[in-house]
C-alpha cells in the first residue's frame, strides 16, 4: 500500500509542477508579446515622426528653390531697370537741347495764338458796335421788316422785300430808299467794310417780263439795290458784291403765307475782313 501512495505523490508533484510552468510559462509569452506590441508601436510612431521630418524638409527645400528663383528674377529685372534708366539718361541728354526747342515752339504757339484770340475779340467788338449803330440808324423799324444780328461772326441785315419792291416786281420803291439810306449811312462811315447783298424768294415758281425763274428775279432785286447804295448814296461799287440765292436758304416753311414773306428778302452780308487774320498767319 505505501508504494502505490508514493507513487501517487510523486505524480501529483510533476503534474503540479507542470502547470505551474505551463502557467508562468503563458505569463511569460503574454508579456513578451506586450513588450513586442509596444515596441511595434514606439516603432510605428518613430517611423511616423521620421516620415513627417522628412516631408517638412522636402517642402522647405522646395520653399527655398522658390525663393532662390524669385531673388534671381528679381535681380534680373533690377539689372534690366538699371539698364534702362542708364538709356533714358543717355537719350535725356543727348535730346535736351531738342526738347527745350520744343518747349520754345510751344511758347510760340502760345502767343500766336493769343494775338488770334485777341484779332476775334477786337472783330467781335467792332462787328457789336456796327449792329448798335445800324439798330440806332433803323430807329424804330418793326423787327419782322427788318432783322439786324449777328451769328457766327458775320453781320447780316435782313429786309423785308414789302419795304422794297411791289409785289413780284424788282424795282425798288419810294419808301426802300428811306431804308436803304439809313443802312447806308452806317456803311459809309465804315470805307473798309466789304459787304454783299442776296437777294432771297419763296418757293413759288416766276416766270414773267423777261424773267425765267426765281434765281433771275432774286438777282435782279439784289442788283436793284446795290445799283441804289452806290448811285444814290456813294458807296464803293469795288466793296459791294450781288447775289441770288434764289428760294434755296429759306428762314421759314414755304407751306404757309407768313412763311413765304419771311423767306422774301434782301440780306445784306457784312463781310468779315480777314486781313489782319491772313498777316499773322504770314508771319508763322
Amino acid at each position: 500500500m505505501r508504494l502505490p501512495l508514493l507513487t501517487f505523490a510523486m505524480l501529483s508533484s510533476v503534474l503540479f509542477f507542470s502547470c505551474v510552468s505551463n502557467k508562468k510559462f503563458e505569463q511569460a509569452q503574454n508579456a513578451a508579446r506586450a513588450t513586442r506590441d509596444s515596441l511595434l508601436g514606439v516603432n510605428s510612431k518613430l517611423l511616423s515622426s521620421l516620415n513627417t521630418c522628412t516631408d517638412s524638409t522636402h517642402a522647405k527645400d522646395r520653399r527655398l528653390s522658390d525663393l532662390q528663383s524669385q531673388n534671381a528674377l528679381l535681380k534680373e529685372n533690377n539689372t534690366q531697370a538699371l539698364k534702362q534708366l542708364q538709356n533714358l539718361s543717355v537719350i535725356t541728354s543727348t535730346q535736351a537741347e531738342s526738347i527745350k526747342k520744343s518747349l520754345d515752339n510751344i511758347g510760340a504757339k502760345d502767343t500766336y495764338i493769343m494775338d488770334l484770340q485777341k484779332e476775334m475779340q477786337k472783330k467781335d467788338s467792332l462787328n457789336m458796335a456796327l449792329v448798335m449803330n445800324l439798330k440806332g440808324a433803323i430807329g424804330n423799324m418793326n423787327d419782322q421788316d427788318i432783322n439786324i444780328k449777328v451769328d457766327k461772326g458775320v453781320v447780316f441785315i435782313d429786309i423785308s422785300d414789302k419795304l422794297l419792291f411791289k409785289s413780284g416786281s424788282y424795282e425798288i420803291n419810294a419808301r426802300a430808299k428811306e431804308v436803304l439810306g439809313k443802312v447806308a449811312l452806317v456803311l459809309k462811315n465804315q470805307p473798309d467794310l466789304e459787304f454783299m447783298v442776296e437777294g432771297h424768294t419763296d418757293s413759288i415758281p416766276y416766270k414773267r417780263a423777261g424773267l425765267l425763274d426765281n434765281w433771275d428775279l432774286s438777282v435782279k432785286r439784289a442788283t436793284a439795290v446795290v445799283r441804289v447804295l452806290q448811285n444814290e448814296y456813294g458807296l464803293s461799287p469795288y466793296h459791294i458784291t450781288a447775289a441770288g440765292r434764289s428760294e434755296y436758304q429759306p428762314v421759314a416753311s414755304n407751306a404757309t403765307e407768313e412763311g413765304r414773306a419771311l423767306n422774301r428778302r434782301t440780306r445784306i452780308v457784312i463781310l468779315p475782313q480777314l486781313d489782319q487774320f491772313f498777316k499773322l498767319l504770314e508771319t508763322k
